[in-house]
């Protein structure tokens, strides 16, 4: 698949998804947006898909918004930032849908958007020189990207108001201490950390893993007793899914399990 403004490949259950303008530090333009919304498509709807990598190209993870186009839409402003909101919350939806687990490797800065993007995936490696801003009310703007039902989630309510009303700058350690981070390593060993972290999760139980999201995500607005309704629906699926039954198989028999995604 060719694209302008991000990069895309599959490999071995990996799909690797690069946000690619790094003149800009990787910010996000309508077609960005569109594309990025396409490829998560493609990584929701290819069974070759078993895990997803997302960074960014060169020193940044992402930057953002595009202000400077945003600055040259003039009295248009309003209609671009609907459009690129529509495509940028499509994507995050599907990042947070899909049954695959999402890798953010935050190789450099994480601002707005971007901060947004990574907040959305499953697990999040940071570069040791990585840093995060919300950045959005520097501009006179409120937060998207559902940033805004992933950070308080991540970090607290408080954490999540001081990092919104004052853009602070937060520091990869800081973001792991907080519980933004996963893991922070090295920014050498960041690309080989996170696609050894992407390939491990792509021979896992992909259907189990869809569960392990879904299961969290409804957590939010579900009683106790809906909730544990929800967990038995799906333990039920999954005992009946081909990997459920290896799992079980290969415990019995004190081997490891050779799970196929379905």
């Amino acid at each position: 698949m060719n694209y302008e403004a991000l990069q895309f490949r599959v490999d071995d259950g990996v799909a690797f998804v690069t946000l690619s303008r790094p003149s800009a530090a990787n910010a996000l333009d309508l077609t960005m947006a569109e594309e990025l919304l396409d490829a998560t498509i493609l990584c929701h709807t290819r069974r070759d898909v078993r895990a997803v990598l997302l960074t960014g190209e060169g020193s940044a993870f992402c930057a953002g918004g595009d202000v400077k186009t945003f600055a040259e839409s003039g009295t248009a402003l309003p209609e671009l930032l609907a459009q690129l909101t529509t495509y940028l919350h499509a994507a995050v939806t599907r990042l947070a849908r899909m049954d695959v687990p999402v890798i953010a490797a935050v190789n450099g800065v994480a601002a707005g958007a971007g901060m947004s993007l990574a907040c959305a995936c499953d697990v999040m490696l940071v570069a040791a020189s990585a840093r995060f801003t919300m950045a959005y009310t520097r501009l006179g703007f409120a937060p998207d990207g559902g940033s805004t039902f992933a950070l308080a989630r991540l970090v607290g309510l408080r954490r999540a108001q001081e990092l919104m009303l004052t853009n602070r700058v937060l520091a990869a350690a800081e973001a792991l201490e907080w519980g933004l981070a996963t893991r922070v390593v090295p920014d050498a060993e960041l690309a080989a950390e996170a696609e050894k972290t992407a390939r491990q999760l792509a021979a896992g139980p992909t259907r189990a893993f869809g569960a392990v999201k879904r299961l969290l995500l409804a957590s939010a607005t579900t009683t106790l007793e809906t909730q544990m309704e929800h967990e038995t629906r799906e333990i039920v699926l999954t005992g009946r899914s081909a990997d459920g039954q290896e799992g079980v198989a290969a415990f019995a028999a004190k081997r490891p399990p050779r799970f196929i995604g379905a």
